[in-house]
Order: structure tokens, then C-alpha cells, then sequence
């Protein structure tokens, strides 16, 4: 295995990165999760933006978007795989001890691992912990993953595979590492940006191609919405069978096969959208 490390193609045996690195020692950092393919990597431009966005949020310097690229060509030629996770890490680098940031510049890492096809359906949970909507880092891709780590832990417990979060304020926010749909009275809904929640970007695809509105919802909407799934890189779109101890028969239901075809159908049809 082959790994993209701060200009160049190291051995996995031989990848290095600083006990010293922000990344490391603060979560001073950026990635992106992407799907490849046979060797073709889906949406890289929208995340490539999102990574710039999250990086200017935490006031690192923008990545290079020409060396990026480069580096996840390099990765995915140098480990053929039908099906692979594509992580991009963009940290703040070599950094002393503490919240202050070092000189020497930013670290990038891409690295790739295998993954199979997600199941059709899933279960998923609730947790009592909330999403920070006002937070500095709502909105933001970063590294400070610890909470989701907690989170997915406890769910993987209880037999499912991902955690639902409410916001401060109890409404409906997101998963660990996918944002959520619900279906009501026939009309498929998503909680808004706003909210907290990632801005994803199978979310904003699947809002445009499924028509999706995007909606302010109680967090206990989970107790009566009709279908409920989840969307993310890996996922895609994905029906959810069981929210905490309800189960949705029938799923995935009509709403959300219908997402499914018509996200797998476009998907297809071009591996590197534009944002709807």
C-alpha cells in the first residue's frame, strides 16, 4: 500500500508524519471522504471545494487544489482496487506543543483503503448529546472527530451503524458521518445547513436530484416520519430499517427507492458533478 505524504508517494511501512503535527496533538485539521471507483474518484471538485472551506474556517491556508489532484491520481494508480475510501488529511503542520500553530506549513496526506457496497438498509440510533449549531467549528470538516467516535461506538452497541444528533436547540442535525432525510406525508425532507449539520455533498446532490426540501424538524420527527435515510460518501443513499427501537417496515420505501435510483442513475452518468 501507497500513500500520498507531503509531496510525494511513500510506502505505508514508511509514511511519516510528526508526533509534533497540529492534526495530532490539537485536531488542528481538514479531510475529505471520498468513493473511487475502479480508480475514479466521485465529486472530487465538490470536495475539493468543501476542503478549501473547511481549511479557511479553521484560517489554514488553502490547499493547493493542482497537488491534490496529483496526489489522489498518484494514490489510486499506485493501489488498484474496485472499491476504495479516498481520504484527503490537511493539517496544520508542525506545530509546538499547545493551540499555537508552527511555521513550517501544512501537512497533506492522502491515503486509500478498501471498502465493500453498503447494504440497502441499515439501523440507526439516537444520542443525547447535541451538535453545537453556533459553534466554531459547525459547518466544518475537521479532524476533532473524538465526539463521533463516542457517538458511532455506542450505536455499533446497539447493533446499528450510525448515530443521529439533535442541535442545541432540538431539532433534527445529522449522523457521526452522514447527513438525514425524512419523509413526511410523502414530501422528503432534510434538515437545513443551518441546523449545524454538515453541508455533505451526496446531501446537496440528492436534495437537487430527489427534490428535497430543506427543513427546520423536531428531533422527534424520528418517531413518526414515514421513511427516514441516510446520505454520505460511502453510503450514498441509504434506507434506514430501525431507528432506535422503531422499525420502518416496508424499507426502503417508495420515496427513498426512488432516491436511490435516480442518485445512483446520475452518479453514474457523470463521476464529477458540478453543485446543483
Amino acid at each position: 500500500m501507497k500513500l500520498w505524504v507531503n509531496g510525494g508517494l511513500r510506502d505505508a511501512d514508511d509514511a511519516r508524519v510528526s508526533v509534533f503535527d497540529h492534526g495530532l496533538t490539537v485536531g488542528d485539521g481538514v479531510f475529505e471522504t471520498l468513493k473511487a471507483v475502479s480508480g475514479q474518484p466521485f465529486a472530487l471538485t465538490l470536495h475539493l471545494e468543501r476542503l478549501t472551506r473547511s481549511a479557511r474556517g479553521l484560517g489554514l491556508p488553502d490547499p493547493d487544489h493542482d497537488e491534490v489532484r496529483r496526489a489522489c491520481a498518484a494514490v489510486l494508480e499506485a493501489n488498484p482496487m474496485e472499491r476504495g475510501r479516498l481520504r484527503i488529511t490537511y493539517t496544520g503542520g508542525l506545530s509546538p506543543l499547545g493551540s499555537d500553530r508552527g511555521t513550517d506549513g501544512p501537512t497533506l496526506v492522502v491515503a486509500l483503503g478498501p471498502t465493500g457496497p453498503r447494504p440497502d438498509t441499515t439501523a440507526v440510533i439516537t444520542v443525547p448529546w447535541t451538535r453545537n449549531e453556533r459553534g466554531v467549528l459547525a459547518g466544518l470538516k475537521t479532524t476533532s472527530y473524538a465526539e463521533n467516535v463516542v457517538a458511532l461506538a455506542g450505536a455499533t452497541a446497539r447493533g446499528a451503524s450510525e448515530a443521529l444528533f439533535a442541535n442545541t436547540v432540538g431539532q433534527l442535525c445529522e449522523g457521526t458521518g452522514s447527513n438525514v432525510f425524512v419523509v413526511l406525508d410523502g414530501e422528503l425532507h432534510t434538515p437545513p445547513v443551518s441546523s449545524g449539520c454538515l453541508a455533505g455533498i451526496t446531501r446537496a446532490l440528492t436534495v437537487a436530484w430527489a427534490g428535497a426540501r430543506e427543513t427546520e424538524l423536531p428531533f422527534d420527527v424520528l418517531e413518526r416520519a414515514d421513511e427516514v435515510f441516510v446520505t454520505s460518501s460511502l453510503r450514498d443513499v441509504q434506507a434506514v430499517h430501525r431507528v432506535d427501537d422503531r422499525e420502518l417496515a416496508g424499507a426502503p420505501g417508495p420515496v427513498t427507492t426512488k432516491a436511490m435510483r435516480v442518485f445512483e442513475e446520475r452518479a453514474a452518468a457523470d463521476p464529477d458533478p458540478g453543485m446543483p
